[in-house]
């Protein structure tokens, strides 16, 4: 039987969220470090979804019980669903995000404001004790800005323009990230299949 959840990641920040939603399930949150696991895991899925159960599923192997990982990145309409889960392969591995950002908005330079709609999407993976999967998955609308904007955030957040605050995602307040994002979207969603799924084992 479950006893814990373990969430496929090392970052601090990202567990805060994590605990902060998963919190009424009744069952401790671990992450990667806390559970023991050390791992290097090669995220070469074709989907989020793909990429989210590879993590998963690694960690799993060696916990077993409840695991959870996400995968997430920005896609694009306008550049036929890119970077999406090709970022770092598209748009150089080892290159800025500064960098990376100026490369799409110059791609996307000669794109009027209605083809240039983009989000934000996560997918989040849980691998139950018995081996089988619950997926959930979530996105966070807008359009690619003119021009990079912000100092909240990290990665694509400056180049996200946000229609409903007229602003991109890096300029919001964290409380408002949280409440529209796509990972906290996705975690709600998440935490609904796990209650039903609980709810289920235990009767």
């Amino acid at each position: 039987m479950e006893d814990k959840i373990v969430f496929a990641t090392g970052n601090e920040g990202k567990m805060r969220e994590i605990r902060s939603i998963l919190s009424d399930l009744g069952l401790p949150v671990l992450s990667m470090k806390e559970a023991g696991v050390s791992l290097e895991i090669k995220e070469n899925g074709t989907t989020f979804g793909e990429n989210a159960e590879i993590k998963a599923r690694a960690v799993w192997e060696q916990t077993g019980g409840i695991v959870l990982a996400d995968d997430s990145g920005l896609v694009v309409d306008y550049l036929g669903g890119e970077p999406g889960i090709y970022s770092a392969r598209y748009l150089g591995e080892d290159t800025s995000y500064e960098v990376k950002n100026r490369t799409i908005i110059d791609r996307l330079k000669e794109a009027r404001e209605e083809k240039r709609s983009a989000r934000f999407v996560c997918n989040i993976a849980a691998v139950l004790p018995d081996g089988s999967v619950l997926h959930t998955e979530e996105t966070m609308e807008g359009r690619i800005a003119g021009e990079a904007a912000g100092s909240g955030g990290f990665g694509y957040d400056p180049i996200l323009w946000l229609p409903e605050f007229g602003k991109t995602s890096a300029e919001i307040t964290m409380d408002e990230k949280n409440r529209i994002s796509h990972r906290g979207k996705a975690l709600r969603a998440m935490r609904e299949a796990l209650v039903s799924w609980l709810g289920k084992d235990k009767g």
